[in-house]
């Protein structure tokens, strides 16, 4: 969802989602099981955002319609990852054509003490007080590092779309890239760095997947959720 709201507020469709983040899964099982999990995280955003620049290549510099790109990315993305995992994974133990081995987890945070306090809380059975002490232990116990990430990302993306001057340019590409580019922005170059981000956060996106969802690499691991999250992002008003 991130991925989409950066490309769109720079004026740039982005249906490629899905493409990017199946790109981001298989780096990240490739990377992940050779040199640890936050090797495949780095790999997964690179993945992403090499197809996010490839995008933002057809779109902005070469004029093709937007939707077109972003379906020819998320065919592109299937196929090449099948045919990466055949040369890459065939005959490695635990790997497979459709499966990588297996990933290292990247950790996870604990808030000490909280869950021991709220336990009795929540076998309570109080209507509503055990519900919520049941949804802060889930919320404080074992959280992915990989989840810290993306939350602290939204707050930076907000920051940095909507309180520095990088992000007002940004914006204004999308919003009215001729009046901006009459006082002097430079709207491709704004393009690209938008699309290209949006990638890398799609990446980011298939690197949960792989590294702390399911530590491993499955063909058809996203299920669609590139496209939840451009809904997401949709009915979220951008």
């Amino acid at each position: 969802a991130l991925g989409g709201l950066w490309s769109e507020r720079a004026g740039v469709v982005n249906i490629g989602l899905e493409g990017m983040m199946i790109m981001g899964t298989w780096c990240a099982g490739w990377a992940g099981y050779q040199w640890g999990p936050w090797v495949g995280v780095l790999a997964a955003i690179l993945g992403g955002a090499s197809f996010g620049l490839l995008h933002a290549l057809a779109t902005v510099t070469f004029g093709v319609d937007q939707i077109i790109s972003g379906v020819a990315i998320n065919i592109l993305g299937l196929g090449v990852t099948q045919y990466l995992s055949a040369i890459a994974f065939t005959g490695v133990p635990g790997g497979g054509p459709t499966q990588s081995p297996r990933v290292s987890p990247p950790g996870t945070v604990t808030i000490p003490f909280l869950s021991d306090v709220l336990e009795p809380v929540a076998d309570s059975g109080i209507w509503f007080v055990s519900d919520l002490a049941n949804i802060s232990i889930g919320l404080t116990t074992d959280v992915s590092l990989v989840t810290l990430l993306a939350i602290s990302l939204v707050v930076a993306s907000y920051f940095i779309l909507w309180r520095t001057s990088f992000g007002l340019r940004l914006r204004s590409c999308g919003e009215n890239p001729w009046a901006a580019e009459s006082l002097g922005v430079k709207v491709m170059r704004y393009k690209y760095i938008a699309v290209t981000m949006s990638g890398a956060f799609a990446g980011l996106g298939g690197a949960y997947l792989v590294v702390a969802y399911a530590q491993i690499y499955r063909e058809g691991q996203t299920g669609g959720r590139g496209y939840i999250g451009l809904a997401a992002m949709i009915f979220g008003n951008w």
